[in-house]
């Protein structure tokens, strides 16, 4: 069997145990939340490998390393450092992040802003999204063409087959736990590597002269150690430019939101931080090595040298191991895991705003969760299609990072941020902030992309060095300036839309309480043998299942609970309706429709000391519920 056939087995095996994976917990299902929060039960380890295996592609490894061959340490800042610091600032906001009410991103600003920005921020992290996930189509077909000769539309081909097969039928239970896996061979890989790297050194191997370990590590130089090489304003600008668009990606977000408890979270990004440091630490060993093993390569400069040195790992191991086709095979898994854990990522991420954000939201808001996944499903594929496409137009690995963490500060750095801490915040300003931010910074993107030659330094960066890094900073400080100066001169957000922010708000909103119930009623009983309850962390996951007797109007429905009753509220459309009653607003009482056209689910994420009270509002919204519905004739039963 020759060494593609090899792969391709593999590669069949390791894609079936992905599939296996989401297989497994499509079964597990049994709410939105469970699809797109993994029920928001994942512990620190399971997050940890999953925030680490999402923030490093089969593209960005090859990226550094080559980086770490032409500018050594001074190359950090352009994309190890922001990887390792954004993981850890994150932690630190864990503590705000974590009780928002919200799935996605676009819905949290719908909650703090109104309806405007959902729309826009769903589009933005779309086209975001599918720039991240250039760079895992470019790494993977870099591999794949230097390997075996094989056309990037077939790498392309394998990466959106396989992950929308295990995205779509897990949710982000299948990303998380599928990310541990990659997470695990990528390492594997990386340091196998950094050891084969420096035995070829030692070794003489591949017509490089032999020196020993010590000798290879002492000869190189103080500059190539330094990572203030490149200078202290270069620094702040990357680190201004890249940790805001990183630290509001919304696919982190989402995996706070489905950590079990804050603790969780906060260990996970924390935990995450370290593996990715343990990876970039493997690569600086390789680029060593390579330095002595390609020494053209690192004579070429930067950028100039980059053409060659970002596929030098696989001219390695092309070279390396041509007698051993099952070792190149491996390295090919390897890489693999690398570009699908971070293409599922962006690919969930991606589609969850165009099938809640933007179908749900605005095109059919009565959807079941039955039609959100065939949407969700062929938005994975539009998503991937679409990074194909791009990376045909964006060919360099790390541009394509850098593109998409561009745009991302530039739109919704200040709107997002400022909107968790700033109560002056309004709909304008933020809308505002958006839209001039991502005009703005696509605007200079294309006009770098269209003036600069192949292989040469940006075009702007020519025209002044604060237009560095496709003039980013010009971008944010635009965006900033129109979401800080039009929310002052705007008139102030209302109380319900502060209410998921500021507790204080909420407090002042919610006096309606739950009706006083007998606990020893048969009826409130029978109610809670039927109520699902799991305990995740600090909080119990309350969860109530229904089904209707008859065919239901969802937008009636809404519409006569929030006339029953002025506790019903729908602060993100029709989609959701809360019964708010207290200032913490993931406990309150949430409708949404279910699987099938009849099904309705009612949840609730109380704290444990509050579960008591908490049940007996979910009975509370029950029978306010089925007495709407028994007016048109329809009953309910429990499923």
């Amino acid at each position: 069997m020759d060494g593609y056939n090899i792969f391709i087995v593999l590669l069949a095996v390791y894609i079936a145990g992905l599939v296996a994976i989401g297989w497994y917990f499509n079964k597990k299902q049994k709410s939105v939340t469970d699809f797109w929060l993994a029920g928001r039960r994942i512990g620190p380890s399971a997050l940890g490998f999953s925030a680490a295996a999402s923030w490093l592609t089969a593209g960005g490894i090859l990226a550094v390393i080559g980086y770490y061959m032409l500018q050594g340490m001074g190359s950090i800042w352009a994309f190890v450092a922001p990887n390792i610091l954004a993981l850890l600032i994150i932690a630190l906001l864990v503590g705000k992040i974590k009780n928002l009410p919200a799935i996605t991103q676009p819905e949290l600003l719908e909650q703090r802003y109104g309806s405007a920005v959902r729309w826009p921020i769903a589009l933005i992290i779309t086209v975001v999204m599918i720039l991240f996930a250039v760079a895992d189509v470019t790494g993977f077909s870099l591999v794949l063409q230097v390997f075996y000769g094989v056309d990037p539309l077939y790498a392309a081909a394998i990466v959106a087959i396989a992950v929308s097969l295990y995205v779509t039928m897990g949710g982000l239970s299948a990303v998380v736990w599928t990310d541990v896996v990659q997470f695990a061979f990528l390492s594997i890989f990386t340091i196998a590597m950094a050891f084969a790297a420096v035995g070829t050194v030692a070794d003489g191997g591949l017509n490089t002269p032999a020196i020993s370990s010590s000798e290879l590590f002492g000869n190189v130089s103080y500059d190539w150690w330094n990572p203030l090489s490149i200078g202290i304003p270069m620094v702040l600008i990357f680190v201004f430019a890249i940790i805001p668009g990183w630290i509001t990606e919304q696919d982190p977000w989402q995996k706070v939101w489905a950590a079990k408890d804050a603790k969780s979270a906060r260990l996970g990004m924390v935990f995450g931080s370290l593996m990715i440091t343990v990876v970039f630490a493997a690569c600086a060993v390789i680029a060593i090595a390579f330095n002595n093993i390609y020494p053209d390569i690192a004579g070429m400069g930067f950028p100039a040298g980059m053409a060659q040195a970002e596929p030098a790992l696989l001219a390695f191991v092309s070279e390396r191991f041509v007698s051993a086709p099952l070792i190149v095979a491996l390295s090919a898994i390897g890489l693999a895991a690398a570009s699908m854990s971070c293409a599922d990522t962006f690919a969930t991420s991606g589609a969850s705003c165009i099938s809640r954000d933007i179908f749900q939201r605005y095109i059919k808001p009565d959807a079941t969760m039955k039609e959100m996944l065939v949407v969700n499903r062929i938005s994975v594929l539009i998503i991937v299609l679409a990074a194909t496409a791009g990376s045909f137009v964006i060919p360099n690995i790390i541009d394509a990072i850098h593109i998409a963490t561009f745009i991302a500060s530039a739109s919704y750095f200040f709107p997002l941020m400022g909107g968790l801490y700033w109560k002056r915040a309004t709909k304008e300003g933020a809308f505002a902030g958006m839209v001039v931010g991502f005009v703005v910074q696509v605007t200079l993107v294309s006009l770098d992309l269209i003036k600069t030659p192949p292989m040469a330094a940006n075009y702007l960066e020519s025209v002044h060095p604060a237009l560095m890094s496709h003039g980013v900073i010009v971008g944010m400080g635009l965006s900033a300036i129109a979401f800080f100066g039009v929310s002052l001169m705007t008139k102030p957000s209302s109380r319900i839309n502060l209410a998921p922010f500021f507790e204080e708000e909420a407090e002042e909103l919610a006096h309606y309480e739950a009706r006083e119930i007998d606990e020893k009623d048969p009826t409130y009983g029978a109610f809670l043998k039927n109520v699902d309850e799991k305990v995740a962390g600090e909080r119990a996951h309350l969860q109530l299942n229904l089904r209707a007797s008859g065919a239901l109007s969802w937008h009636e429905l809404v519409e006569k609970l929030k006339s029953s009753s002025p506790a019903w509220v729908t602060p993100t459309g029709l989609d959701s309706v809360y019964r708010l009653t207290h200032g913490d607003m993931l406990a309150c009482v949430t409708v949404t429709r279910g699987s099938e056209e009849r099904d309705i689910w009612l949840k609730a994420e109380p704290r444990l000391e509050t579960v008591g009270r908490q049940k007996k509002e979910l009975f509370t919204a029950y029978e306010e519920l089925k007495k709407v519905l028994g007016q048109k004739g329809v009953n309910l039963d429990f499923y």
